[in-house]
Order: C-alpha cells, then sequence, then structure tokens
C-alpha cells in the first residue's frame, strides 16, 4: 500500500511530495519511538539490516536524514521529528479504512486497546466479563497505567478509549464522557476504630498515621489539591505508588490510605470513609479522541461500561453515600 507524504517546514520552506509504502512508514514510527534498531526490528518480527534499509529508503525518498545513528545512541533529526506526528497520523487514518471496510460486513472482530486506572478496575472487570462473552472474536488488551500516561498513549492512537477520572485540565484533542461522580475517602481495614464512622473531616484525618499514593497518582493529585490551602499538616509514613501494595499495607496495619471511593469497591475487609470537604470531588469518565474514528468495538465496550456502572453505583455505591 502506497501513500503520499507532503513533508512542510518553516525552516526549508519546501514541500516533498513522493510515494512511498505504509510499511516504511510503520518501521519508521516504530524506530521513533523505540531510539534502538534492534528492539524494533525484534518487536516489528523482522532482521535488523531490513529494517536499517528501509529506513534508508525512506530518507532517500525524502531526500532527508530522519535518524542520527552511532555507536551509542539513536536520535530523530529535525526532518524526523515533523515526519513523527504525520507518519502517525497516517498509519491510524489507513488502519482506520480497513476497520469501516470490515464493519460495512457487521464483523466485530479485530483488536481493541483500552487504558484503565486502578479505580475501575470493578467496573471494567464486569464490562470486560460481558463484552468477552458477547464477543468472542475481538481482542482486549488493557493497560494499567497512570492517567497522565494512558493519555498520552491514546493522543498517538496506541489506545482507542481510557478509563480515568478528569484531568484538571482539558485537553481540547479528547473527548470525556462523564461516568460517575466520586470523592476521596479515608480507607482502613475493617477493625481500626475509624470503620464505624459515616464520615470524617480532613482535621480529623490528622490524627492518624498516613501512607498515600505517591505523588502524580490521581487519588494522591486529588488529596494534595483539597488540603492545598488548609494549612494543616499529616503524619505521613509512606508513599507507595501501587494501589494494591497500599491494599496489603493497609490490612495488615492501624495506617490510614486516602483514596477514591470507587477503587475500594469489591476489596474485601476495607472500608472507606467519606471525606468531608469543600471541593472534594472527582469525575469518573471515558476519555476517547475528539475527532478519531470509533470502531464499533469500542462502541459496544463503552455501552456495556455504562450499564455496569448503573449497576455499581446503583447497589454498592450510592446507598454508602445517602
Amino acid at each position: 500500500m502506497h501513500i503520499f507524504c507532503y513533508l512542510c517546514t518553516r525552516n526549508y520552506n519546501i514541500k516533498v511530495k513522493n510515494i512511498m509504502e505504509i510499511r516504511q512508514l510503520r518501521y519508521f514510527l516504530r524506530v521513533a519511538e523505540t531510539l534502538n534498531f534492534s528492539q524494533a526490528a525484534r518487536e516489528l518480527f523482522i532482521t535488523q539490516s531490513t529494517l536499517s534499509q528501509q529506513i534508508l529508503h525512506l530518507e532517500q525518498e525524502l531526500d532527508e536524514q530522519l535518524f542520527v545513528r552511532n555507536s551509542h545512541e539513536v536520535m530523530l533529526t529535525e526532518a524526523g521529528e515533523i515526519l513523527l506526528p504525520m507518519a502517525r497520523e497516517s498509519v491510524h487514518m489507513v488502519d482506520n479504512c480497513v476497520l469501516r471496510l470490515q464493519e460495512l460486513k457487521q464483523l466485530l472482530t479485530g483488536e481493541l486497546n483500552i487504558g484503565v486506572t486502578f479505580s475501575f478496575s470493578s467496573i471494567m472487570a464486569e464490562a470486560m466479563t460481558d463484552f468477552m462473552r458477547q464477543h468472542p472474536k475481538v481482542k482486549l488488551s488493557v493497560c494499567y497505567s497512570s492517567m497522565e500516561d494512558l493519555i498520552e498513549r491514546l493522543l498517538r492512537h496506541e489506545l482507542d478509549l481510557v478509563l480515568a477520572f478528569k484531568p484538571n485540565e482539558a485537553d481540547t484533542r479528547i473527548k470525556s464522557t462523564l461516568l460517575f461522580n466520586n470523592r476521596l475517602a479515608a480507607v482502613v481495614n475493617d477493625q481500626h476504630p475509624l470503620a464505624a464512622e459515616k464520615s470524617m473531616t480532613l482535621e480529623e484525618l490528622q490524627r492518624y498515621p498516613l501512607v498515600l499514593p505517591t505523588k502524580g497518582l490521581q487519588a494522591r493529585k486529588a488529596f494534595d489539591r483539597l488540603t492545598a490551602q488548609s494549612g494543616l499538616e499529616y503524619n505521613l509514613k509512606a508513599e507507595i505508588n501501587n494501589v494494591s501494595l497500599i491494599f496489603k499495607f493497609v490490612h495488615k496495619t492501624k495506617y490510614v490510605t486516602v483514596l477514591s471511593e470507587s477503587t475500594v469497591i469489591d476489596e474485601q475487609g476495607l472500608t472507606a470513609i467519606p471525606i468531608i470537604a469543600e471541593g472534594n470531588g472527582m469525575e469518573g469518565c471515558i476519555h476517547t479522541l475528539k475527532n478519531g474514528y470509533q470502531k464499533a468495538a469500542a462502541r459496544e465496550f463503552i455501552s456495556m461500561v455504562n450499564k455496569s456502572v448503573a449497576t455499581y453505583f446503583t447497589s454498592v455505591f450510592l446507598p454508602s453515600m445517602m
């Protein structure tokens, strides 16, 4: 398959028009993203010499060097940096053409790539179970990571959708559809003296030793934002960048952590005590590219997620908020 590529820069002030193979752009993208010819060749299932040859052909067609290579590292040149976003978009458009043709035949097949933060684990598990039962021909690829990392992957077309809380600053390229409203809570094991409480304040939280998510994680950002102007000081004993490890720690100790209430759904032996404070709100969302083509499989999965949210927040979550 061939495509036309237009390379325009303010420095060169030229337009290069060439016919190239989409395969060459896929090779270029893999090298640009790994900055390692050996690793890129392994991931593409080709030899390194074949990869180097195809990149050389692409550079010859464009009459521009795309990579600086030496014995220590591989770096993109200015021309390579300019080509990178256009190559991503071109490959994405070609892939979407194939998807659209498949969907004309009413085939729900292919691969669905989903990004998820830990707070959505229970909702995700139920939606996945229903989806895979009803659409066995679709392969699900699920990535757990931080919200920032997942949004970056979404923008690079590596993910079809992301389940995460709404970021503080909106990105005009992303559509964020509200799933549910949530809030921060103090989380303790069922034997903790706080477990019987219905709510607590930020001032009361000062009395207890805390183990918190590492700075940068969504719950920690929300907590830091909530307490930024309070002048309160907390007894922070540990910071952990893995929610599963935080859960294990809280299960075995009298420490308190602070997470969104939805994180604790289905977590046996833990209790979430809502924190009463102005501005304590978090919006759970499905994030998709605003102007991107949405796969039929993605639309179907989003529908199932909405059903899962309705089920969880009606039977499990809403009674505790009343």
